[in-house]
């Protein structure tokens, strides 16, 4: 019978993890249970992908807001600081917020606006433009971002942001002062002495702010580089990636994942005879439309992953050829010309027209967004993700 099935993607229920558990063994033996129980087969080229969170639980990669204060209080000393463009989020960045503000006597809190760095939106454009504000020239204070906009809740969580993080800062009976501004010299009219907590952006605002006379200046992926008192830790990446655990501590994003995807590539291998690609996930890189974030929280979406994942799709636009260079054939004749033509396809379609269309990024950007709509961020119990017919095309 004539395949018609492409893709075929499966989000495996795992047992839940603790520190210490052995992540290879779980992923393993998830895998070979689901597909015995599932009776679907393991093949050349399938992807296993899990969620960075469960790597980073069985290494017990955790770290307080002690842990935090400890550290902000060595780089910084007892100088006021400037904390810069944080996203907007409880899970994200409402704890480590509370330990910066454990570790020093006053924060100067700088907010992008309308929105930050990943879309969540303090205020829309459109109140922008009715109050005739530019968002890339005009800085405010919070009084007069109060009597412009007033006191808005993010749609969907709820929160007033804004007021939030100021009774996270003041709770440690640290002093706050909060201002508006989408360019980084401005926190330099109010401290040399910078954390600037943006994500993507963070080399160029580093950059800035030292051409400019910045003195300690560091970001998020400089906090917990080691461990502190025991803590975990992340040498490449500190804070950056790190989710809330409790009202006091948070889980970082793990280290050292490599050979973790290499041991379960060997083994599945040893176990299946098949070569089976492996990586490690976390946030995907979509954008909502409605909420309007575009969900990638984490430095990167995939920490680890096999070689076989390296690259860019090399495809052809189906559609292209049906109308462009075969427009007057149809049925059977129609696709045996479409898949002739892509069996000769060219290994590198960079800059042909043929490929125009296509998605435009890396393997692991495309694969880890696909598991992260997967396995979703809640009750699903999906931490692994098995992925058949990624590979594939038309003539397979």
């Amino acid at each position: 019978m004539e395949r018609m099935v492409g893709t075929v993607v499966r989000g495996l229920r795992a047992p839940i993890v603790k520190e210490g558990d052995n992540i290879v063994d779980v992923v393993v033996d998830t895998v070979l249970k689901a597909s015995e129980a599932e009776n679907f087969s393991i093949d050349d080229k399938d992807i296993v992908a899990v969620t960075e969170s469960v790597v980073a639980r069985t290494q017990g990669n955790y770290a307080n807001i002690d842990n935090i204060a400890k550290d902000i209080n060595k780089k910084f000393g007892e100088d006021s600081i400037g904390v810069i463009f944080p996203i907007l989020s409880r899970n994200r960045f409402a704890i480590c917020l509370r330990g910066i503000a454990k570790g020093t006597k006053k924060i100067i809190l700088m907010l992008s606006y309308p929105a930050d760095e990943v879309g969540n939106h303090l205020i829309d454009m459109d109140s922008l433009d009715e109050k005739g504000v530019n968002p890339w020239t005009d800085v405010l204070t919070e009084s007069e971002f109060r009597e412009l906009f007033g006191y808005n809740k993010h749609p969907f969580t709820g929160v007033d942001y804004i007021e939030y993080y100021k009774s996270l800062i003041e709770e440690y009976g640290t002093e706050c002062e909060i201002i508006f501004s989408n360019n980084p010299k401005t926190i330099l009219n109010y401290t040399k002495n910078v954390l600037t907590c943006d994500i993507h952006t963070r080399f160029r605002t580093k950059r800035i702010l030292k051409e400019n006379g910045g003195k300690k200046i560091y970001s998020l992926d400089e906090i917990l580089t080691t461990s502190v008192d025991g803590s975990g830790y992340n040498e490449k990446y500190g804070l950056l990636g790190s989710n809330k655990a409790t009202e006091e501590s948070i889980k970082l994003f793990p280290r050292d994942c490599q050979p973790i995807v290499d041991n379960i590539q060997a083994i599945l291998k040893e176990k299946t005879g098949k070569n089976v690609e492996v990586m490690v996930y976390g946030d995907g890189a979509f954008k909502d439309p409605v909420g309007k974030i575009w969900e990638l929280a984490d430095p990167i979406v995939s920490p680890a992953y096999t070689s076989g994942l390296e690259g860019t799709p090399n495809e052809i636009k189906i559609k292209y050829l049906a109308d462009n260079n075969f427009p007057n054939l149809k049925g059977e004749e129609l696709k045996r010309a479409i898949s002739q033509y892509i069996e000769n396809k060219e290994a590198n379609l960079v800059g042909n027209m043929e490929s125009q269309g296509t998605t435009p990024r890396r393997l692991t950007d495309l694969i880890g967004s696909l598991c992260d709509l997967t396995s979703g961020s809640g009750d699903k119990g999906t931490p692994i993700v098995y992925i058949k017919g990624y590979f594939d095309n038309y003539t397979k």
